[in-house]
């Protein structure tokens, strides 16, 4: 079982941000920039691309939404968007708002936010996504 998917099951807490019957966002905890989200399917699959034609589409449907509220919360020029698929293995698309190409750098320092920071973000982007 994953981390994602022990995430899933509420064995391990998270910062979530949206949910649907089929899909789970949350903050990440080492986010590359305020407002870094990470969107799974509560299904266990290993790689994006073996992820089922019918439930493909509509994870980036819900990941849009998901995006759309994050943009609200943390004005941006874009909602970066990343797919790596080897840091966990369990499908994952990456969220992150950006102004510039190198925002979105995975080498960069990663933010260390405290809880209360952590919440009040995923609190936010939550309220926003509930709101469209």
């Amino acid at each position: 079982m994953t981390i994602f998917s022990r995430i899933v099951a509420g064995e391990i807490p998270c910062y979530k941000v949206a949910e649907s019957e089929h899909f789970l966002a949350f903050l990440d905890i080492t986010p590359v920039q305020k407002g870094h989200v990470l969107v799974i399917p509560k299904k266990e699959i290993d790689y994006i691309f073996d992820i089922e034609d019918d439930l493909i589409g509509p994870m980036m449907v819900f990941s849009k939404k998901v995006a759309n509220a994050i943009k609200a919360v943390f004005p941006c020029e874009r909602i970066g968007v990343a797919v790596i698929g080897l840091e966990v293995p369990h499908a994952h698309i990456h969220l992150i708002p950006i102004n510039a190409l190198a925002d979105m750098d995975f080498k960069n320092v990663r933010l260390k936010l405290d809880a209360a920071e952590m919440s009040d973000i995923a609190q936010r982007i939550h309220h926003s996504y509930i709101a469209q």
